[in-house]
């Protein structure tokens, strides 16, 4: 085994990536080595990568390169969707050490046994996706006052522009019982809000007789866990049920959802091969505002799909106007090897993805800011996180509003009630806090 004994660990992507880091993160402390930051010189660099956007390909690369400028010597290891989707290319990469698949990653530490030292050439350990069929638990802790608890992993739904599939399999769960258990492992921290990530996490039981619905109604029985959140979850698997339970019924999950909406236009919907239409969209927004008006709206959308033209843009646009949303995550679309989308239509050139992409931007600074007018005023309850910012510290109520305090270290992961005052200039909401409710 390499007798190396500080890791630093960099996660790139999602939510799901970052419960995945924490959880192997957990694996080398057990074996004995010291988890450290990425610049405290760290014997082993471990690299989770993503790759929804070519960005993320490159952010692998320079992440390399600025590990071997804090230590020439580091042994570096590559993880995660970029490892399964392009092992060799990754291994051709300077520095590189160790590359292992989505079958592998979570053996790391036997991997690292077997391998002597650094090599000019990288180690490849990687299966076809189509073995990857196993579903392995993970939950962040330690690195944010929230904890992101896998229930899901994989998806089958191959839309065109997507490579998650080829990166992380099929879609797969473990039990809701197991899935129960590891919120109660949660519960046993000082964790106080949990956020369910997977790939599609509305699809947990697919095959069997368990469903989304009922994990929900069974965490929502976990002591000991103050907040759950829904990360993520695609329209037509958002049903009326999860939603009247959610809103109205549950004792723990908070009104905020985010709902990929990729486009407005029912024709590239279709090309992307999206299961629903914008009209079905249209009716879960309206379903879930319809219980409460000041649940947070997330969406996702996709600007310059190949073949978009202005006209299918401005629907979008007109769209996104038209209903009751709080923010974007706007993604510019990228060609991906081995997706179906480039062959759809013709390409839209890169200025004009960029200025769709600023105009969305501007829409949703525009819904955010409507969004936080509509609660200013109100009374909420906002967990408390622990970093400082230029003497400030920040939280998030329950309908997902960022508010901003002077940095109090007693508040600290903790819930206040909170009165919200007026929306500063870097659209953060100020809150006073109301010192004689505590939950």
């Amino acid at each position: 085994m390499i007798q190396y004994k500080k890791v630093a660990f960099y996660t790139l992507g999602c939510k799901l990536n970052f419960s995945e880091t924490s959880t192997i993160s957990r694996l080398f402390e057990d074996a004995g080595f010291a988890k450290v930051e990425f610049e405290e010189h760290p014997d082993i660099y471990v690299i989770n990568t993503c790759s929804v956007t070519e960005n993320a390909d490159k952010k692998c690369k320079q992440l390399v390169k600025k590990a071997l400028s804090i230590n020439p010597n580091a042994f570096i290891a590559i993880i995660g969707c970029f490892a399964q989707l392009k092992p060799v290319e990754i291994s051709k990469i300077p520095g590189v050490d160790l590359v292992l698949g989505a079958n592998e990653k979570f053996n790391i530490i036997e991997h690292l046994d077997k391998v002597e030292s650094k090599n000019e050439i990288a180690k490849v350990e990687f299966e076809n996706i189509k073995n990857t069929k196993e579903f392995v638990p993970a939950f962040s802790y330690g690195d944010r006052t929230r904890s992101f608890l896998k229930v899901q992993d994989g998806c089958d739904y191959f839309c065109t522009f997507c490579t998650i599939p080829l990166a992380r399999g099929v879609s797969r769960n473990a039990s809701i019982d197991s899935t129960v258990n590891e919120a109660k492992k949660i519960a046993e921290t000082d964790i106080k809000e949990v956020v369910l990530t997977g790939v599609n996490i509305g699809d947990f039981g697919q095959g069997s007789d368990e469903n989304f619905f009922e994990l929900v109604k069974k965490l929502d029985q976990v002591n000991g866990i103050d907040r759950f959140r829904i990360s993520s979850i695609e329209p037509n698997l958002l049903s009326n049920e999860i939603i009247q339970f959610t809103l109205a019924e549950s004792n723990r999950f908070v009104p905020h959802f985010h709902i990929p909406l990729q486009s407005g236009s029912n024709r590239l919907l279709q090309a992307m091969r999206r299961k629903y239409l914008r009209e079905l969209y249209a009716e879960r927004v309206e379903q879930i505002k319809s219980i409460n008006p000041d649940c947070c709206i997330g969406v996702d959308v996709i600007v310059g799909f190949p073949g978009e033209t202005d006209e299918e843009f401005m629907e979008t646009m007109d769209f996104l106007k038209e209903i009751d949303i709080s923010y974007l995550h706007v993604f510019t679309y990228s060609e991906r090897a081995n997706t179906t989308a480039v062959k759809l239509g013709e390409a839209v050139p890169m200025n004009v993805r960029r200025e769709r992409s600023k105009m969305l931007h501007i829409l949703s600074d525009k819904k955010k800011r409507a969004f936080y007018e509509q609660n200013v005023g109100q009374t909420k309850t906002v967990l408390f996180e622990h970093e400082e910012d230029n003497g400030m510290m920040f939280g998030f109520t329950e309908n997902y509003v960022k508010v901003k305090v002077p940095f109090d270290a007693s508040l600290s992961n903790t819930f206040k009630k909170v009165q919200l005052t007026e929306i500063d200039r870097d659209g953060l909401m100020k809150c006073e806090i109301l010192q004689d409710i505590q939950v």
